[in-house]
């Protein structure tokens, strides 16, 4: 996959009118490998034979709901995930984020919006190489072991420590502290890397998502020891070095 809009693209919504509209619109922005699927079990389905690049997920489908099906999608998959759903409260959007969607875009929306988002996203997630630290850098915190290449943590020294992966913002929100490291970096500057200029309005998704990376990177997430938190600045990672790969 070597140009953005040769990204599969999976659309999840029981609204065939909806499914009509979403195709014209990526077609028309040039993308050309588009499916569509109107149930959790056909959204199934596509994720393991089709194998998609990006999902636009609905919250209210016919067998189930959005939130559900993320829940079974993120034990399958890392692909990043859209919520585009009609139900606008604060507590819906975090519910979707807090799962692992990768934003949450409510209806009505503005076709040029949901363009600019997805492109955003595809880009973090496929196409940008990270630039600082490199891709051959790993970052140790503590036990664990932070790959930026594989958008891995691992911990070598324990024998029950299964791989985990990084999402496509966690991965961008580590890049961000790492390449502050022992520096504050205020909430706006974090926002921004995750949301773009766009991201007024984002300030507790960015916390949800701070709170899933350290779920991750941390041996006890309630009481960090690497990403910590400066009141009302920002969040900044504890000093600490970037090993290359040669010296692991």
């Amino acid at each position: 996959m070597n140009q953005i809009k040769h990204c599969r693209i999976l659309i999840v919504d029981d609204n065939k009118d909806l499914q009509l509209m979403l195709t014209y619109i990526l077609k028309q922005e040039g993308f050309s490998s588009l499916k569509s699927a109107g149930t959790c079990q056909e959204a199934l389905l596509a994720l393991e034979d089709w194998k998609p690049d990006f999902i636009i997920l609905d919250v209210m489908l016919p067998d189930g709901d959005g939130f559900s099906l993320m829940e079974v999608i993120r034990q399958k998959s890392e692909v990043p995930v859209l919520f585009l759903s009609a139900k606008d409260e604060d507590q819906d959007r975090l519910t979707g984020l807090g799962l692992g969607a990768d934003d949450y875009l409510t209806k009505p929306f503005l076709p040029k919006e949901l363009l600019l988002r997805m492109k955003s996203i595809l880009k973090r997630t496929y196409f940008i190489s990270l630039r600082e630290p490199s891709p051959q850098d790993t970052l140790i915190l503590g036990r664990k072991k932070i790959d930026f290449a594989k958008a891995s943590v691992s911990s070598p020294d324990s024998i029950d420590f299964k791989e985990v992966s990084l999402t496509a913002k966690e991965l961008t929100l580590l890049k961000k502290l790492a390449e502050n490291r022992g520096n504050i970096v205020t909430f706006d500057a974090l926002s921004q890397a995750l949301w773009g200029d766009s991201y007024y309005g984002y300030e507790n998704s960015l916390m949800v998502h701070i709170r899933r990376l350290r779920e991750k990177i941390e041996e006890d997430p309630s009481h960090p020891q690497w990403l910590l938190t400066a009141r009302g600045l920002g969040y900044k990672l504890k000093k600490t070095r970037i090993c290359r790969q040669q010296e692991l």
